[in-house]
């Protein structure tokens, strides 16, 4: 971007650390928490992830911006990072799927942006002190002032963020992963009869959404304050607990249902936020990692696979406060060994703090889609032999 027409852009953590540079996208304000993604594309489902509401993200990939975006690529409706933070920006986007600039979308959208600063030296700092809240203003040039601004923010424990994001209606979801897409073709050829999922929704990824269809389920999307007794209503074959963002012990209604949809026995499969909510539903503690896991390899595993990973959260399910008579830890994140997947000893429960649709990412955990539909399917053939 032409610096001669770029508006100056201040951002100022927590610390008091300060970084002038260059604004794209909206001009204005914006306080939030500051987290960083290593992945090396797929800014813009990072940036329409609701699991990243509240938050102002650093990528530590050198430019942004090259492919653009388009509307098959978003997670959600709109952006919902606060804001953004790069090293460069592409403001001519090569690719032939482009419809619009990058920093045109985050203006269209009033999301703020910074670049031409060292977000090497700030990924570094995060590393070591751990995420704190920033601000970034074209507005406030005064570093004190800002400062200030971000001091008064309140802190990511104890947020309940779940209430900005989840959806406020019920709504069906049936279209599938794009053909052009499809990286599982196999495992989707032969779907069998219509599965119904209940999902609630906590911050969905479409790509979620499009994984459950093409195994041939009808996806019942739900708010995320919807009680265990209006989901049954549905007579569902499985229970999906979706992504979000935020602390999960704060999203009290969320561990209230799952704890009553247990009772019923159903299929349940949870994704990061869903693995946490479900962790305290079965008597778990969650807690908030230094600077937590965003990126697109992380390896996770147990014992002798390794799947290359997808994952982007803060917190993480306590070990130690897991009910082990009960609950079995079958993920782990191989590089600080916190909890990254859990199953149930005697339920076809079971959830990951990872994102097995990877979208960006690898697809080393697809196999957990067909893992749950099998679940329903052999609960569905067990109620069969019952009624017989």
């Amino acid at each position: 971007m032409p610096l001669l027409d770029a508006t100056p852009a201040l951002f100022v953590l927590a610390d008091g650390t300060s970084y002038r540079g260059w604004s794209f996208g909206a001009t204005g304000t914006v306080i939030g928490e500051v987290v960083f993604n290593t992945g090396m594309t797929g800014y813009q489902e990072v940036l329409t992830d609701p699991s990243y509401c509240g938050q102002i993200v650093v990528f530590t990939y050198p430019e942004l911006g090259n492919t653009g975006v388009n509307q098959e690529d978003e997670e959600s409706q709109q952006p919902q990072v606060r804001g953004a933070i790069a090293r460069n920006i592409c403001i001519r986007p090569s690719n032939w799927r482009s419809t619009q600039s990058l920093p045109d979308y985050l203006k269209q959208h009033q999301i703020p942006g910074i670049y031409g600063i060292d977000t090497r030296g700030i990924t570094r700092k995060i590393r070591n002190f751990g995420a704190m809240n920033g601000g970034i203003s074209t507005e406030i040039m005064d570093e004190a002032e800002l400062l200030e601004r971000v001091l008064a923010a309140p802190s990511m424990s104890g947020l309940n963020l779940v209430r900005e994001v989840t959806t406020q209606k019920v709504y069906e979801w049936s279209e599938p992963t794009d053909s052009v897409w499809e990286f599982n073709p196999d495992a989707t050829a032969n779907p069998g009869e219509t599965l119904t999922v209940v999902a609630l929704d906590f911050g969905i990824k479409r790509n979620i959404l499009r994984r459950l269809a093409s195994y041939n389920c009808r996806v019942i999307v739900v708010p995320a304050d919807t009680p265990a007794e209006e989901i049954l209503k549905y007579n569902p074959d499985g229970i999906f607990l979706s992504n979000g963002p935020g602390d999960p012990a704060a999203v009290t209604e969320g561990i209230e249902t799952t704890k009553a949809l247990l009772s019923a026995q159903k299929p349940m499969f949870g994704i990061c936020m869903g693995h946490q909510i479900l962790g305290h539903a079965l008597g778990a503690e969650t807690f908030k990692l230094k600077f937590g896991h965003r990126g697109l390899n992380q390896p996770a595993g147990l014992q002798r696979r390794v799947e290359i990973t997808s994952q982007n959260h803060s917190f993480a399910i306590d070990p130690d406060s897991l009910p082990k008579q009960v609950v079995e830890i079958s993920h782990l994140n191989l590089n600080d060994r916190t909890v990254a997947g859990v199953r149930h000893k005697n339920l076809p429960v079971f959830s990951v703090q990872y994102h097995p649709e990877a979208s960006p990412g690898p697809h080393d955990a697809d196999y957990l889609f067909e893992e749950f539909v099998q679940a329903m399917r052999s609960a569905r053939q067990s109620q069969a032999a019952e009624v017989k």
